[in-house]
């Protein structure tokens, strides 16, 4: 353990083996820090707060501290950061509320850079990358492997797919489907993530039907949900598309995502 002599670290918080703690930095009481977690200079963490073994925060960071939210009257809620994260300067991570499930949860291996705005009762997956001052708002989910580009805004309870990418600057006001791609001030469906699905070693046949499906899907006169029937009768055995079958088949809060000729 290494903790500088400027660090302000409450002797009631939970510090595991070889952390490192930086000038300034302020660590509260009810704080979890597993092994070999990095926390730099000028880093402020409080709340009931753990974090994963092998995570690296940067210096500015605000994790843990009350969410932004006019109904949270001080409830012991919790955030939940996952192994081998790296959060970089001016990140902040929120606890939950007792407007949801009373705890924000963050998965392993993910990319948060500089800015990005992580906001009460989030779940977010693993192998996520969120570009500088990409912002979610409450109760957003995100499901694995998904890339969030630059200064996008994803609206409260939203529910973002596996594998999608959101371009930078969008605002995503509607659920987006797995391995889809979205773009826009108001953002659209354009395309799926073809280069994410090459990337996690997808091969050509099954992208190649995966964009068949995404066809099907959203053409023609029918319902979305007589055309997911006709992709479930017509395509089977293949994990891209059950996935993108179960998630739209799934209860929301939301509407989807739709290309923009079907707006």
């Amino acid at each position: 353990m290494l903790i500088h002599q400027t660090a302000i670290v409450s002797s009631s918080a939970k510090i595991g083996k070889d952390v490192k703690i930086g000038p300034y930095s302020i660590i509260g009481s009810n704080v979890e820090l597993d092994d070999n977690v990095e926390v730099m200079s000028h880093v402020c963490i409080d709340g009931f707060t753990k974090i994963g073994e092998g995570t690296r925060i940067f210096p500015f960071a605000v994790i843990g501290y009350a969410p932004q939210d006019l109904k949270f009257k001080g409830e012991k809620s919790q955030l939940i950061i996952g192994k081998h994260n790296v959060i970089r300067e001016y990140v902040t991570m929120h606890p939950g509320t007792e407007g949801d499930s009373m705890k924000t949860v963050v998965g392993d291996h993910n990319l948060f850079m500089i800015g990005v705005h992580i906001a009460h009762d989030c779940v977010v997956g693993s192998n996520i990358v969120m570009g500088n001052n990409a912002t979610l708002g409450g109760h957003v989910k995100i499901e694995d492997e998904v890339i969030i580009g630059g200064l996008a805004a994803i609206h409260q309870w939203v529910k973002i797919g596996y594998g999608a990418i959101i371009g930078g600057m969008s605002g995503v006001e509607r659920d987006v489907i797995p391995h889809g791609a979205v773009k826009g001030e108001r953002a659209h469906l354009y395309d799926i993530n073809i280069i994410g699905l090459r990337r996690n070693g997808v091969d050509r046949h099954e992208i190649t039907t995966l964009k068949k499906v995404y066809n099907m899907i959203f053409s023609g006169d029918n319902t979305l949900l007589q055309n997911l029937e006709s992709v479930e009768k017509s395509i089977k055995g293949l994990r891209t598309v059950d996935r993108l079958v179960e998630f739209m088949k799934k209860d929301t809060d939301r509407a989807f995502c739709l290309p923009k000729e079907s707006i």
